[in-house]
């Protein structure tokens, strides 16, 4: 059996990653082994958010364990239909859209190439809002599922807020996503300034240091996800690359420490090779434990 090259920092999947194991023997990953694409029906959808229209598309599987809204990143990101694909694969009912202003949603998308502050208070919670909406929609689909939001990156700061405002959020997934301030996130990333090989020549605490303490280049009110997580009960899990140089993970590891102390259902799994795409097209493993983790969850919060 060849040995998995990722680090599990957490106990609650060491049964998981035991099943995870046997099933490499089989040279075949979980996105192989479960529904067929030409069982699983789509329907395109629009619904309102804070006075535009959203558009995007649901994925229903036969036999869903679990529901997910799809949180973009911080991009100009249209709906996400091939990771949609793959979670419903998984059986897995999946609310993708495109971003407010992006493809055929309304509104303004906010962002550095069109010279707007995507990362501002106003627009996390505006996003925050819009990923609500969908939730709200998915619930009308099918009132049996656990309803969970799964993101990426920028999605680290806009489910928190989203979760902490909807009771019909029962859980989340994070690939890559922040638990520092949004500032914080600025410093680093400025550091460290698209550098590939910057982990080569930085050690963590030359990195946190920076983190901590170098002046803001911008001016704006911060977000700090920690504010919202600490007042949620649901479970959440995080997927980090050791190898990111857009969030310091392990000063976000950190920080997820200290919530799981006070007593937080939060869960994390680090992968010394990845980097920021810890999504499916950089390694499946990430994928799979994370589906694997919803279903084990779900059957833990809806028994």
């Amino acid at each position: 059996m060849k040995r998995i090259n990722y680090i599990l920092l957490f106990s609650l999947l060491t049964t998981l990653i035991s099943c995870h194991k046997s099933k490499e023997q089989k040279s075949e990953s979980l996105t192989q082994v479960n529904a067929d694409i030409n069982s699983i029906e789509t329907k395109d959808v629009t619904f309102e958010s804070e006075g535009v229209k959203l558009a995007g598309t649901i994925y229903q599987p036969k036999h869903p364990h679990a529901a997910v809204v799809v949180v973009h990143g911080s991009d100009s990101v249209p709906r996400m239909n091939k990771f949609a694909e793959l979670l419903a694969k998984n059986n897995i009912l999946v609310l993708t859209y495109d971003k407010r202003g992006v493809g055929e949603s309304e509104g303004i998308y906010a962002g550095p190439e069109v010279g707007t502050n995507n990362i501002s208070v106003d627009n996390l919670n505006l996003l925050a809002k819009d990923a609500n909406a969908a939730v709200n929609v998915i619930r009308q689909e099918n009132k049996n599922l656990a309803i969970g939001l799964v993101g990426f990156s920028q999605a680290g700061w806009i489910i928190p807020i989203a979760a902490a405002n909807n009771p019909l959020i029962e859980f989340m997934v994070l690939f890559s996503c922040p638990t520092i301030t949004t500032l914080e996130q600025l410093r680093f990333q400025f550091y460290t300034n698209g550098d590939s090989d910057f982990w080569e020549t930085h050690t963590d605490e030359d990195a946190q240091l920076h983190t901590k303490n170098d002046p803001d280049r911008y001016q704006f009110k911060a977000t700090d996800p920690k504010d919202a997580l600490s007042t949620l009960s649901i479970p959440g899990l995080w997927l980090f690359g050791e190898q990111d140089i857009q969030i310091p993970v392990k000063l976000c590891i950190e920080n997820l420490n200290v919530l799981k102390v006070q007593g937080k259902s939060f869960e994390y799994a680090l992968f010394p090779k990845l980097g920021h795409n810890t999504g499916y097209s950089a390694s499946t493993e990430p994928f799979d434990i994370a589906i694997q983790w919803i279903k084990k969850e779900v059957n833990i919060v809806r028994p």
